[in-house]
């Protein structure tokens, strides 16, 4: 009778633990979703420039000339430690030397993109995961596009067959846009970096 009755007295006790131990949990996993949906998802961050500074060893398809690899030092030494999880650049030597040092200071891979296809660049750098920052690689007629394109704002452009371009002596400027999101509105901001002065070069 004794062992009928503790038996009796255990069960009952192991239910109203379970009945205790429910709400909490409950609470526990409510505030969890609570707190998934108040916190925002960290902004991607898109840092777009122009190609340094280019030379004359080849009309269609030139590398940097020396003032050129020095700015790609520069961007190297100034974005090295800014947290850039991407590299984009076109398919050219200008743009992919631009980018060289400061891939290989991080270990990253640089990705190509065709200037020809804007679409597909704004796509793909919405779908990177939240927190990223990426820099992107241009030229002068495209750079500025890649600028509007994201939702940022540009000041001091001319234009290049019906786009907004920068001016051919140009090199030094960097526009950073951080992407629209469901609870913000795209921002940018205008950085400028290497020598303050690039010569001008051949178009």
């Amino acid at each position: 009778m004794k062992t009928l009755l503790l038996s009796l007295a255990l069960t009952a006790l192991a239910g109203v633990t379970q009945v205790a131990l429910q709400p909490a949990q409950d609470a526990a996993a409510t505030t969890e979703a609570q707190e998934s949906q108040t916190t925002p998802a960290a902004p991607i961050t898109v840092i777009a420039l122009r190609h340094a500074e280019k030379g004359d060893d080849d009309p269609r398809d030139p590398a940097l000339n020396a003032d050129g690899q020095a700015r790609a030092e520069a961007l190297a030494r100034l974005l090295e430690h800014a947290g850039v999880t991407h590299l984009f650049s076109t398919p050219y030597k200008r743009t992919q030397g631009t980018l060289a040092p400061l891939a290989k200071a991080l270990g990253l891979e640089v990705v190509e993109y065709s200037p020809m296809d804007m679409d597909a660049l704004t796509t793909k750098l919405h779908g990177l995961p939240a927190g990223s920052v990426a820099v992107v690689v241009g030229h002068s007629n495209t750079t500025p596009g890649v600028v509007l394109a994201l939702g940022g704002a540009i000041a001091d452009v001319g234009s290049y067959r019906g786009a907004p371009a920068l001016d051919e002596s140009e090199y030094d400027r960097a526009f950073v846009v951080t992407l629209a999101s469901a609870d913000r509105a795209a921002q940018s901001l205008e950085l400028r970096y290497g020598a303050a002065h690039a010569p001008k070069t051949a178009k």
